[in-house]
């Protein structure tokens, strides 16, 4: 079965640290990568964690602070280096197209790749499409940072589950399946029998990216049934006058979006370099959202996959 988990590249804020790196989330979904938040230092990073340039499918910036984004030049240039042959996006707020192709043309280098921009118009409409697949639909909505800033969420298409006693009931059964699986009905038994009648719906997992910005409803338009949310926590409860003044999220803040989302797993990261561990931050989130992960650089956490209902 392919793999679907989340890799921790980066965990730092805005300096890198002896402990931690620069931001940068690797989401591998079957058989495609997302590189998330890029910060400096992200291609050494994935030799460490014996991730190749090839692994990237697409690329999301939240925003074009360094801490997300300094590591985007290396990463495009790595891709061209080591001839991708597959196309790679790369997603981001349309107000920081300069920035983009800044870090683009940064320095000389045979562009034997060319990967697909696809700026993000600022508007607060609430969820955008930005990307369909045959497998999952990629959302992006606007935060509430310094600077214009997006989440994103990525959520699986619906899928069905088979009821075993249904199809024994009617007699359904062998290359009669395959057929409704593949077609959506079957003639069988002189009548026609749709999946709606045979199956119950299975839907589909949910993962959401949600970095600098202070709680907000776009936070928890991301955030919601998500099986998996990864989300800031650069400050402690402790210092959460920090948090509002920077247009942060503390840890309390976190879990906060994660309880009223319904998510059911919260993985806190970009933790400030004040902080010589995650200790309070873990405290503070248990507090309110018990099933809560700190991470670390190299962590890597699993996707649970939904298996009904």
């Amino acid at each position: 079965m392919s793999v679907r988990e989340v890799i921790a590249l980066g965990t730092g804020s805005q300096v890198p640290t002896r402990l931690r790196n620069h931001n940068g989330y690797l989401l591998r979904w079957d058989d495609e990568g997302l590189l998330f938040d890029p910060g400096e230092g992200t291609q050494r990073q994935m030799a460490h964690a014996t991730l190749a340039a090839s692994a990237i499918h697409r690329v999301c910036v939240t925003h074009f602070h360094g801490d997300h984004c300094l590591g985007l030049g290396g990463i495009l240039q790595r891709i061209s280096l080591d001839r991708v042959s597959h196309p790679v996006h790369v997603h981001y707020p349309r107000s920081g197209q300069r920035y983009y192709e800044n870090l683009r043309d940064a320095s000389i280098y045979y562009r034997a790749c060319e990967p697909t921009p696809c700026p993000i118009d600022d508007v607060s409409s609430g969820l955008q499409i930005i990307a369909q697949t045959a497998n999952y639909t990629l959302f992006a909505h606007v935060l509430e940072h310094s600077v214009p800033t997006v989440g994103y969420r990525l959520q699986e298409h619906d899928g069905f589950t088979f009821d075993r006693d249904k199809l024994d009931a009617i007699g359904l059964r062998g290359p009669g399946v395959g057929q409704l699986a593949r077609d959506g009905q079957v003639v069988h038994g002189g009548r026609t029998v749709t999946r709606e009648e045979v199956s119950t719906v299975r839907k589909g997992s949910v993962v959401a990216f949600v970095m600098d910005t202070r709680p907000c409803e776009g936070a928890i338009a991301l955030a919601r049934d998500a099986d998996l949310l990864v989300m800031e926590a650069t400050y402690t409860a402790a210092d959460q006058s920090l948090a509002t003044e920077h247009f942060h999220s503390s840890a309390t803040d976190a879990a906060r979006v994660a309880l009223e989302a319904g998510a059911r797993q919260l993985a806190i990261t970009h933790f400030s370099q004040r902080y010589a561990n995650t200790d309070e931050h873990l405290r503070d989130a248990r507090a309110l959202f018990a099933n809560t992960v700190a991470l670390e650089d190299f962590d890597r956490v699993r996707v649970a996959r939904r298996l009904h209902g």
